[in-house]
């Protein structure tokens, strides 16, 4: 429960955060990172807003003000990252993004005078490694899940016998962007405020599309060219650091080149493994046993603990270690494989192929109906949607899964669904 000086406007903003697919559990924690970063006025008009995209003329009904002064309000909000704008020939129209990923970590990703970083880096350390309800309802609730690992490209056998599509490359997310940006690591700044961040490079957290448009656009990100953001990738790869980006397959939005010790995603694989709070590739290492030496370098590569040391139960030598795998915890990332100095580890397919969302919209609504929330997406009263976007979040519904399916329709109750998911499911019978 929130302590008592905590103003309306942030208790409603935490219940409007709430109505995403994930959201942020009240506690005082939480309470104190939105007094930094949002004024009470700024909580009480950020909390009216709808999920989905907004212009300025649907804020300003919502608002009840002039479009010009909702303009200023929304820009300002813009100008420190809270809110997206995305420009097109039509003009601005805005969103909120989730706190993560979103403006959790755009508040961490340049360094600003405006926002004492070391006591928001402490908050954000105590709300997320300690109390720990945030992460685990963000990355263990549901089935589909915000993030994805990337399959280490340089990992994969040379001769071409696994089956690789674009959208598992890391270096496709980015040869195929409108936008590039890049801006420092929000987890290594945290835990470099709380002097507990490695060594590994700090600028180097990837934004694409219109989320990079937005975030160059304000700074809280540097431009570069498509040349610039792949050398990057190929550093993040020889760090060994782990390619996690946006679960879905067209228009990445971000990629995070994540280290075992400081990235929130991989804290919660280590915590939560079995839970799969992350997607993983469609590739799993294995360990040739004649060339393990039980050297320990793929253990101490492997970032979720995947990898351990076990007896060898060779009886010429008794002492003797080997690799042994955990399939559950892997990421399938592949950061073992240049780790063994024997070259004994290779990537194979995984059993089971696992399934990345098309689109972003696609992949909210799947966890939207996971997370008993869909009704929020779809009633979303507090502006007016445009036809496209409802036709957007209809159109993933018929998408779905029959079981989804059926959960969408017990969540919303609308017999306009009903109908429309009885008319797509007697077209394709026809069919």
């Amino acid at each position: 429960m929130a302590h008592h000086t905590v103003k309306q406007g942030h208790i409603d903003l935490v219940e409007r955060i709430n109505r995403f697919p994930q959201g942020a559990p009240p506690s005082e924690l939480l309470y104190r990172i939105l007094e930094m970063l949002f004024s009470e006025r700024e909580a009480e008009l950020v909390s009216r807003l709808p999920i989905k995209s907004f212009s300025a003329e649907q804020a300003a009904q919502v608002w009840k003000m002039p479009v010009d002064s909702a303009r200023v309000v929304l820009d300002e909000l813009a100008g420190r990252a809270i809110l997206v704008d995305i420009e097109s020939e039509d003009g601005f129209t805005y969103v909120l993004p989730p706190p993560m990923a979103g403006f959790f970590e755009f508040s961490m990703m340049r360094v600003r005078d405006d926002l004492d970083q070391k006591v928001l880096a402490e908050l954000f350390y105590q709300y997320l490694n300690v109390e720990e309800d945030f992460i685990k309802n963000l990355f263990t609730e549901g089935e589909t899940q915000l993030g994805r690992t990337f399959v280490a490209e340089t990992s994969l056998p040379i001769e071409g016998t696994l089956e690789v599509l674009d959208y598992e490359r890391a270096s496709r997310a980015v040869e195929s962007a409108d936008h590039i940006g890049v801006g420092i690591c929000y987890c290594r700044h945290k835990m470099d405020h709380l002097d507990r961040a490695c060594s590994a490079p700090m600028n180097i957290c990837m934004t694409f599309n219109n989320s990079a448009a937005s975030l160059t656009r304000h700074g809280h990100a540097r431009t570069v060219d498509t040349a610039e953001c792949l050398d990057l990738l190929a550093e993040a790869r020889e760090r060994g650091l782990v390619q996690f980006g946006e679960n879905v397959q067209q228009r990445v939005n971000f990629i995070c080149n994540c280290c075992g010790c400081c990235c929130e995603a991989m804290i919660a694989a280590r915590r939560f493994g079995h839970l799969h709070p992350v997607h993983t590739t469609n590739f799993l290492p294995w360990t040739d046993a004649e060339r393990c030496t039980g050297c320990g370098k793929c253990v101490a590569a492997c970032p979720v603990e995947a990898m351990t040391l076990v007896s060898a139960n060779d009886p010429q030598k008794p002492k003797r270690k080997a690799a042994r795998l955990d399939e559950e915890m892997c990421l399938g990332c592949g950061v073992c494989v240049p780790a063994c100095p024997e070259g004994g580890i290779t990537l194979v397919p995984r059993e089971e192929r696992v399934i990345t969302p098309v689109d972003s919209v696609r992949r909210t609504v799947a966890m939207a109906v996971e997370r008993g929330t869909l009704q929020h997406l779809v009633f979303d009263n507090h502006a007016v949607a445009s036809h496209r976007a409802m036709a957007a979040v209809f159109g993933a519904i018929l998408r779905l899964p029959p079981v989804k399916r059926s959960m969408a329709r017990g969540q919303l109750g609308s017999r306009y669904l009903d109908r429309l998911i009885e008319w797509n499911e007697g077209r394709t019978h026809s069919a």
